[in-house]
């Protein structure tokens, strides 16, 4: 799809996202999402960035606010009050992310009495990691937007915090574990088993944070985010990251876009993890091609879960033009250019992809509507994924 037919088509999204959301005009119960949430802030930056209409970037700001208004405070259901953080009100407002966010989830939280069941613990609340961290992301992109650094403040604080809760020593050995999710106040796990891809994510997204603040905003935050990053680090090595998932491919994809811009930027360390970051992505693509889901009809798929995919694929794009770019940098990594060109031989499957999901009698199956705001926000990141594979 040519650019201006797909920035109309993003913007028609878009406007309807905020309408069914509560965003604007405000509703009563706003729905937020911080998965969902965090992907449409980086779409109206792209927006704004399209086309300088300054209301995109101001629907940015808005949802930003609700979100931490919203999120980062307490359900309504709950019998405690006030921000998730524990500070005053005032406080509060000026360190909206200093006790992290909540994901959203339809259902409450599970009671520390409360016997786990796997079905129901997907619709209850509490805290992802790899919902954070797309937070910082898209905080960090209104920072480098508007050159206000109080947003990467904000995700530098956010960062901190998730660190400290989420990353823990087990009593035998000296390695750092990562809990999966967390209570909805951080004081206790929900899920202790580890996300796959969360150390990656939580290495990728501190080391943008970091280089935001000291090389955009010449910010002294000595150390600033230094131990976490060498602690995230230490967790990545030797993890396994393959993934037949096609969401999780998509991230490696797009977090292999993030690692070449950081490469770029003065980040020559990141070579040996941006390979590895491919080669996973890529034998994880064999898998996924061989299981056939792309041949199913729409009841059987998930869209946001393919438009991932989408996504990552125009990471690959863009991290085969910053190679051609950019050949001394990438040097180091000769394999890269291999993979590049494999990476290439996948690209038809972007116009699979969207194409399918474009068409309206695919977007009227439950598996659509059930999951219809993560979907059409997603479906427009991959429509115009500037906004968000940009660090």
């Amino acid at each position: 799809m040519e650019q201006k037919a797909a920035t109309a088509l993003v913007s028609e999204i878009m406007l309807d996202f905020a309408r069914l959301t509560g965003l604007t005009p405000v509703g009563a119960l706003p729905r937020r999402y911080l998965w969902t949430d965090a992907f449409a802030v980086c779409n109206y930056l792209e927006l704004f960035r399209r086309t300088q209409d300054k209301r995109w970037r101001d629907y940015a700001g808005f949802l930003i606010d609700q979100v931490h208004h919203v999120l980062g405070r307490h359900r309504d259901d709950d019998p405690r009050t006030g921000w998730i953080s524990g500070l005053s009100e005032q406080e509060g407002e000026m360190h909206p992310t200093k006790g992290g966010l909540r994901i959203g989830k339809q259902l409450p939280e599970r009671g520390q009495n409360e016997p786990f069941n796997k079905r129901l613990e997907w619709d209850r609340d509490g805290q992802y990691f790899h919902y954070l961290t797309k937070w910082m992301h898209a905080l960090n992109r209104v920072s480098r937007i508007t050159g206000d650094p109080k947003y990467n403040g904000w995700a530098m604080e956010l960062a901190k915090t998730a660190y400290g809760r989420f990353t823990f020593l087990p009593p035998t050995g000296t390695q750092r574990k990562m809990y999966w999710k967390m209570s909805i106040d951080l004081s206790r796990p929900l899920v202790p088993s580890m996300g796959q891809h969360d150390p990656l994510d939580g290495f990728i997204t501190f080391s943008e944070l970091q280089q935001t603040a000291n090389a955009e905003f010449g910010l002294s935050l000595e150390p600033g985010l230094s131990a976490e990053i060498a602690d995230m680090a230490s967790i990545c090595r030797g993890l396994h990251l393959l993934t037949n998932d096609p969401l999780g491919i998509g991230g490696l994809l797009s977090d292999a876009s993030r690692i070449a811009q950081l490469m770029i930027k003065g980040g020559s360390r990141y070579a040996p993890l941006l390979d590895s970051v491919v080669d996973a992505a890529l034998r994880g693509m064999v898998y996924f091609m061989e299981s056939g889901t792309l041949e199913l009809p729409a009841g059987y798929r998930l869209a946001f879960r393919e438009l991932g995919l989408s996504i990552g694929l125009k990471g690959a794009v863009m991290l085969t033009d910053l190679i051609e770019e950019n050949p001394d940098v990438f040097q180091g990594v000769p394999s890269l250019q291999r993979h590049a060109n494999a990476l290439a031989s996948c690209m038809p499957l972007v116009e699979t992809i969207e194409k399918f999901w474009l068409d309206k009698g695919n977007r009227n199956t439950g598996t659509w509507t059930e999951h219809r705001e993560i979907n059409m926000v997603m479906l427009a990141t991959s429509l115009a994924p500037a906004g968000f594979l940009m660090i």
